[in-house]
C-alpha cells in the first residue's frame, strides 16, 4: 500500500533550508518518493499554520520510513534542524 509524506514547515533560516531541499530530494527520489505538493497555494483551516506544505508518495510505508532513516535523508535534516519547524507524519493510502 502506498504511503504519503505529509509536512508542515515554518522556515526561519531561508539559506540553511535551501541546502536542506537541495539534498532532501534526491535522497526523497532515491526511495521511490514522488513530489505530490510542494510549497503551493494552500487553505489553512484548522491548526496551526505553516506556509511550506509537502505531500510526497512513497511506494510504501517502509520505502518512506527508509527514506527518513537513510544516511542521505539525515545529513540533509541536519541543514533543516535549526533552520525550520517542522510537523512530519507518514500516513498509508487508503486503496
Amino acid at each position: 500500500m502506498t504511503a504519503l509524506w505529509i509536512t508542515h514547515v515554518e522556515v526561519t533560516d531561508a539559506e540553511s533550508y535551501a541546502r536542506y531541499a537541495a539534498g532532501a530530494g534526491p535522497a526523497i527520489a532515491a526511495h521511490g518518493g514522488v513530489f505530490l505538493h510542494r510549497n503551493g497555494p494552500y487553505t489553512q483551516l484548522e491548526g496551526r499554520e505553516r506556509k511550506r506544505n509537502v505531500v510526497v508518495r512513497f511506494p510504501s510505508m517502509d520505502a518512506a520510513v527508509a527514506c527518513y532513516n537513510s544516511s542521505e535523508y539525515q545529513a540533509a535534516l541536519e541543514h533543516a534542524r535549526n533552520a525550520s519547524d517542522r510537523d512530519l507524519v507518514i500516513v498509508e493510502e487508503l486503496e
